[in-house]
């Protein structure tokens, strides 16, 4: 998800091929993993990197790239992250404003066209609505049967003691993977967060060691992913994202001119095939 853009030096948040941050809730088969790193993870992965035509206005998406091993799933490790209320609404009029300046861009985790979504307010509110982002602690790596029982008990040996903590997202940021066939636009935790998030990145990255699984970026940039688009695109991106950065800079009143979005941290969740876990949920206020 799971270290995506460019001064990652063109690496991925999660898989070999994608961050921060994702899959789809689409058949195995037809699966497309999307940025930063995956959320709605599959089983098995497919096995071999194709392009192939998108079922709506004729785009084209890709599937996962590493190699399907019968008895692998692949495994996620993420902060989930709900926007609500007024948050949503500032994203959304972002999200018609970079689809207007880009084209041939997608939401997040799904292959719905933005400017296809545009059209239409309450198609595009309830795609955001129903959407969970997430926050990735670690690559999306195949592991095996038989390790599922262990990585679990251990993820929530290291995690179960986190405590409540604000997370602040203060910095529109564009991330390309590791093979640039993805540009993502996202939005960065810089500030408020961001020393525990890396904290629950160090724990999940020793469960990885004692797997044997390849561990998570040496510097992570927490982040969860909105949109995204075919190829590297990240110049256009970087330039929209620019202009936000430039618009919000001019607001120096309190908060508002420092964080974008804002949410709590209320637990950990794992995604292995197709099924979910949960490694430590905080209690609701």
């Amino acid at each position: 998800m799971e270290a995506l853009m460019a001064s990652y030096g063109g690496s991925s948040d999660s898989d070999p091929d994608d961050p921060a941050c994702t899959s789809t809730r689409e058949d195995a088969e037809n699966a497309a993993t999307l940025p930063p790193p995956p959320l709605y993870l599959l089983s098995p992965p497919n096995s071999i990197e194709v392009l192939f035509d998108c079922p709506i206005a004729g785009q084209t998406s890709r599937v996962r790239s590493f190699p399907h091993v019968e008895g692998n799933y692949a495994l996620h490790v993420y902060i989930p992250v709900h926007i609500l209320g007024p948050q949503r609404s500032q994203i959304i009029l972002f999200i018609k404003r970079i689809a207007a300046a880009v084209p041939d861009l997608f939401i997040v985790d799904s292959d719905i066209p933005l400017d296809l979504l545009c059209k239409d307010d309450l198609k595009l509110e309830q795609a955001v609505l129903c959407k969970e982002f997430h926050i990735s602690l670690g690559r999306t790596v195949p592991i095996r049967v038989h390790q599922i029982d262990s990585v679990i008990t251990m993820l929530r040996q290291k995690l179960q003691s986190q405590k409540r903590f604000f997370i602040d997202f203060s910095k529109w940021e564009v991330f390309v993977n590791d093979n640039q066939t993805r540009t993502f636009l996202s939005l960065e935790v810089t500030r408020r967060g961001l020393a525990e998030i890396r904290k629950q990145i160090q724990f999940v990255n020793e469960v990885y060691r004692l797997h044997s699984l390849p561990e998570f970026y040496k510097d992570p940039r927490p982040h969860i992913s909105l949109a995204w688009g075919l190829g590297d695109v990240s110049e256009s991106l970087k330039k929209v994202a620019a202009e936000e950065e430039a618009k919000r800079s001019m607001n120096t009143t309190g908060l508002l001119g420092k964080c974008i979005i804002g949410c709590k941290f209320s637990g950990i969740e794992c995604k292995i095939g197709n099924k979910s876990y949960k490694i430590c949920k905080l209690p609701d206020d």
